[in-house]
């Protein structure tokens, strides 16, 4: 069994949970993916199922040419499957749907950040700004001093500065998935998601938690 699909978000709403308290909730639809590519230890070093989503009719000919046989699949990715799974058991062509997800497991949710621009650093850090005292009265969203001196006379990598803010891989983990809905291919968790109106996520059930044994 596969531990992860991809699919497009929805949008946010609200429902009720098991416990009758009204959550919030975003939609999924995930599904359905096909097996694209089946990798063992012994031909490829590691074990790995590569899925496809989504059809589209605008593929190169080296697309085609890996996925032709299942489909014109439009995006793929690299899904691990469970441990005590042969992975001789899994074809090529072979299809999984939203049924993968159970209601009240948690699954962690992959996707793009909102692309934000170019920000500034009381935008993009949370910094206050400076005080408009002593004749400053133009450097309220100014992040103030990004130096250190003579020593080390530079400015150190990674100093939180303006520049380009979203757009990022972000993963929200442990989220509970309140509904799913087979025939419809839906997916309701409870919580917000990563990514705009119909971005691409991808949903992976969570691992399990607790300390690790030494």
């Amino acid at each position: 069994m596969i531990l992860g699909l991809m699919g497009r978000k929805l949008g946010m709403g609200r429902m009720v949970d098991s416990n009758g308290v009204v959550v919030s909730a975003t939609l999924l639809s995930v599904g359905p993916c096909f097996v694209t590519q089946v990798k063992t230890a012994e031909r490829d070093g590691y074990r790995a199922i590569q899925i496809g989503y989504e059809e589209s009719t605008k593929l190169s000919k080296p697309q085609l040419g890996h996925v032709g046989a299942v489909g014109k699949l439009r995006h793929l990715r690299e899904v691990p499957f469970d441990a005590d799974a042969d992975p001789a058991s899994l074809a090529v062509g072979e299809k999984f749907d939203v049924s993968v997800f159970v209601a009240d497991e948690k699954v962690d949710v992959v996707g793009v950040s909102k692309g934000r621009g170019f920000a500034g650093t009381i935008k993009r850090h949370g910094f206050h700004g400076g005080p408009k005292t002593h004749g400053q009265s133009d450097r309220w969203r100014a992040p103030g001093a990004i130096g250190a001196g003579t020593t080390p006379g530079r400015v150190y990598k990674g100093t939180r500065m303006s520049g380009r803010m979203g757009g990022d891989v972000v993963t929200t983990k442990r989220l509970q998935v309140l509904a799913v809905d087979a025939e419809k291919a839906l997916v309701a968790v409870k919580g917000a998601v990563p990514g705009p109106t119909g971005g691409l996520i991808f949903v992976k059930k969570s691992r399990p938690t607790g300390r690790r044994k030494r």
